[in-house]
């Protein structure tokens, strides 16, 4: 009876060895093929005052690919960032949009609805108020290596539009650490995978010796169901 048990482990330690080696390879290809940026970490960031409100809610959190000094990652107009710029947020990082590249003109004119951006209307559906593009008028031609930033709450935003004494507003892209992504599902299961995979191998190798030692265990002998002469 023991032996028989002994082989039923033994079968599960199979199952549990190949099941979770095959988990682990799978969580890690999956997690190099679903990756948008595979050369940085993510990482989920809270999200500090409102001036990113409606996209980003203050003590909401956001998920970022995470590149020092801007490295890896490919930054775009429209795209919300995490940047260290001590002058403006002396402790921690801030968060804001990239409205206008190097080389771009980026411009507002009091009255008007909307930026310009190269001449033509900037259409930014996640502002806040897209009445209000922004709180004073400015004319920028954005230096090369160089990113304008603006906050989607153009009315209660520490951004570019306010420091124009200095390059123009704008901001290095050595400043940027991060970049906002969606919530990385794929990467988090696959994690997942390789995590209950590496259990399972583990789990298996235990049952596995655990039935090596059973099935080398002598039998005790049984008594005779007669007496002995």
């Amino acid at each position: 009876m023991e032996r028989g048990r002994g082989r039923r482990r033994g079968l599960w330690a199979i199952v549990l060895l190949v099941g979770g080696g095959l988990l682990v390879v799978g969580g890690q290809v999956w997690a190099a093929v679903s990756a948008r940026h595979p050369e940085v970490a993510y990482e989920k960031h809270g999200i500090a005052g409102q001036n990113m409100r409606p996209t980003y809610a203050q003590g909401s959190t956001g998920w970022f690919a995470m590149g020092g000094d801007g490295r890896g990652l490919e930054i775009g107009r429209g795209d919300v960032v995490l940047l260290s710029v001590p002058d403006w947020v002396p402790d921690g990082l801030m968060l804001s949009r990239v409205v206008a590249l190097g080389g771009d003109r980026i411009e507002y004119r009091r009255g008007e609805t909307a930026l310009r951006l190269n001449g033509e209307p900037l259409d930014e559906p996640y502002v806040l108020d897209r009445s209000l593009p922004s709180t004073v008028p400015f004319d920028v031609t954005v230096p090369e290596g160089r990113v304008f930033l603006m906050g989607d709450n153009r009315g209660n935003s520490n951004d570019s539009s306010l420091h124009l004494g200095r390059d123009q507003g704008a901001v290095s892209l050595s400043a940027v650490r991060g970049e906002a992504v969606a919530r990385p599902t794929d990467l988090v299961v696959a994690g997942g995978a390789v995590v209950f995979g590496v259990g399972a191998f583990l789990v298996g190798g235990g049952l596995g010796v655990w039935a090596l030692v059973v099935r080398r265990r002598r039998p005790e002998p049984v008594a005779p169901a007669w007496p002995a002469p």
